[in-house]
C-alpha cells in the first residue's frame, strides 16, 4: 500500500461537554477528517502546543501539509488590533501556535490550506489585517445567516481564471457554503486574492503565488461533499512528499 500524505490538522481549544464530563478539551468537527481521509490522506491532530510557538520545526517535520481548520475569531492583537464588541470567544493560544506552524510551514514550502478562520489566519500570519466584523462594512449578514448552521448559506465565489483556487476547485465559478463574520482587510506580503464573493466582491480565496501549495478559502468545503479543494491539497501533499521523498533517497546513496 502506498504511503499516505500525513495531513497535519489544528484543533480548537475549547471547553467540551461528552458522557459525564465537561472539560477544556482539542476539538476538530469529523466532516475534517473525513474529507482528508477521503482523499487518500492520513489526518494527524494538531493539539496547541506552546513549545512549538517558538520552535515549530519538530511539528511540521512530521507533516505532508497542514490544514488550517474554522473556528473562534482571531485576537485582534495578532494584528495590532483593539478588540472589535463582536470579536468574541478569542483564544490567543490556539493562535500564536497556529501562526508560528503557518509561517514555519509557508518557509518549508509544505503545502497549506486554510478554511474559513484559515484563511485569515494565512493573512495574518503575512502582515495582513482582518475586517473584524463584516455587517458593518458590506451592510448585511448574508456570510453567516443561521448561527450554527449552513442552512442557506450558499453563494457563488467568482475565482480568478487559472489561478490555483479555481485549479483546486475545479472551475472558476463556485457555490460555496460559509457561516463567517469576519474576513481579509489589508492584504499579508506577497499574497493575492484569487476569489471573491458575488454578494459584494468580499475576497474569498487568497494565495501565495511563489510557493507549491499556500490557499485560503472563505468557504467551508469539508461540509461540501461535493468540493474538490480538500482533495487537491492532499494530492498537492502527496506529491510534495514524494519529491522529499526522491531527495532523500539520493542523498542517503551519496
Amino acid at each position: 500500500m502506498a504511503r499516505r500524505p500525513v495531513i497535519g490538522m489544528c484543533a480548537a481549544l475549547e471547553r467540551a461537554r461528552w458522557s459525564v464530563w465537561e472539560l477544556q478539551a482539542a476539538l476538530l468537527p469529523y466532516n475534517y477528517v473525513e474529507a482528508v481521509l477521503g482523499a487518500g490522506g492520513l489526518p494527524l491532530l494538531l493539539p496547541v502546543d506552546p513549545t512549538a510557538v517558538a520552535d515549530p520545526e519538530q511539528t511540521l517535520a512530521l507533516l505532508d501539509g497542514l490544514l488550517l481548520a474554522g473556528g473562534a475569531d482571531i485576537d485582534p492583537g495578532a494584528y495590532g488590533q483593539s478588540a472589535h464588541a463582536e470579536t468574541v470567544d478569542t483564544v490567543p493560544a490556539r493562535d500564536a501556535f497556529e501562526l508560528a506552524l503557518t509561517r514555519g510551514a509557508i518557509e518549508r514550502d509544505l503545502p497549506v490550506l486554510g478554511i474559513c478562520r484559515g484563511m485569515q489566519l494565512i493573512n495574518v500570519a503575512r502582515g495582513g489585517t482582518l475586517q473584524q466584523h463584516l455587517p458593518e462594512r458590506v451592510g448585511h449578514d448574508e456570510h453567516r445567516r443561521v448561527i450554527g448552521s449552513f442552512a442557506g448559506s450558499d453563494h457563488e465565489v467568482a475565482l480568478v481564471a487559472g489561478s490555483l483556487a479555481a485549479r483546486a476547485a475545479g472551475e472558476s465559478s463556485h457555490q460555496t457554503l460559509s457561516h463567517h463574520h469576519q474576513g481579509v482587510d489589508r492584504l499579508g506580503d506577497g499574497l493575492i486574492v484569487s476569489g471573491a464573493s458575488s454578494l459584494d466582491e468580499l475576497p474569498e480565496a487568497i494565495e501565495l503565488p511563489d510557493r507549491r501549495f499556500v490557499l485560503g478559502v472563505q468557504w467551508h468545503p469539508e461540509a461540501d461533499t461535493t468540493s474538490t479543494v480538500i482533495a487537491a491539497f492532499v494530492t498537492e501533499a502527496a506529491a510534495a512528499a514524494a519529491v522529499l521523498s526522491g531527495h532523500d533517497v539520493l542523498s542517503n546513496g551519496r
